[in-house]
C-alpha cells in the first residue's frame, strides 16, 4: 500500500490541495496527516488563516474518508487549555469548533487518534517511544501492538502532556530506543525547526 503523508501543517491550507492533486491521480492509497493544523509563528492574530487551514481539512476529509488523522500538539492544546509557543489566544473557539466539524466529517471517529497503525508502520505525531510503553503499559501487553495502540489512543491530557509521549516525543533528541524497533517503522511529524525546539511548551 502506497500512503501519501502529510506533514505538520501549521496554517497551510495550499498542503491538503497539493495533497489532494496527488491523491486524484492515484499517486497513493491512503493519506496520513500527522496535523498540527493549527499555529504559525507570527500568524497568531490572522484568525481568517486559521479558518482557511482547517476548512481545507475538512474538505480533504470528505474527499479522502479513508484518511487517518493524528493529533498534534497545537491542535490539542485548545482542547485541553494548554497554551504554548505559537498558541493564539483569539483562535480557541475557532479551532475547537473546527476540530469537532473535522472529527464529526470522518466516517469513523477512530480515524483520528493519537497513533495510527498501517501493516508494520506506526503513524503518530512525535513517535512512539519503548519507556513510554514500559512506563504506562502493563507488562503483559508490552508484545501486542495493536493492543499498546489502542491503550495509548485512549489515554487524556494527563499522561500525554508531557515529553515522552507521541505527541510530543523527538526521537532525534532523544537517546532512548523506539517502540519495537526491529519490527517497526515509525513515521513521524512534530515540526523540529531551530527557533521551534527549545521551550517549545513554554507559557505565553
Amino acid at each position: 500500500m502506497k500512503t501519501l503523508v502529510i506533514p505538520d501543517v501549521h496554517l497551510k491550507p495550499t498542503m491538503f490541495q497539493q495533497a489532494a492533486q496527488l491523491m486524484n491521480k492515484k499517486e497513493a492509497d491512503l493519506a496520513v496527516c500527522l496535523m498540527d493544523i493549527a499555529d504559525d509563528w507570527r500568524q497568531q492574530y490572522n484568525i481568517d488563516l486559521y479558518i482557511q487551514t482547517y476548512d481545507a481539512a475538512i474538505e480533504f476529509a470528505k474527499a479522502f474518508p479513508d484518511t487517518l488523522w493524528c493529533c498534534g500538539n497545537h491542535d490539542l492544546s485548545y482542547l485541553w487549555n494548554q497554551k504554548e509557543t505559537g498558541y493564539s489566544p483569539i483562535a480557541p473557539w475557532t479551532v475547537c469548533e473546527k476540530m469537532r466539524v473535522l472529527k464529526g466529517t470522518l466516517p469513523d471517529p477512530g480515524k483520528m487518534a493519537y497513533i495510527h497503525r498501517v501493516d508494520d508502520v506506526l503513524f503518530s505525531h512525535g513517535g512512539l517511544a519503548d519507556d513510554f510503553v514500559l512506563r504506562y503499559i502493563p507488562s503483559k501487553d508490552y508484545n501486542d501492538v495493536d493492543t499498546v495502540v489502542e491503550t495509548i489512543n485512549g489515554f487524556d491530557w494527563g499522561i500525554l502532556w508531557q515529553d515522552l509521549s507521541p505527541i510530543w516525543y523527538r526521537p532525534q533528541y532523544y537517546a532512548g530506543k523506539m517502540y519495537k524497533p526491529r519490527k517497526l517503522l515509525q513515521v513521524v511529524g512534530h515540526t523540529c525547526g531551530k527557533d521551534r525546539t527549545k521551550g517549545e511548551r513554554d507559557l505565553l
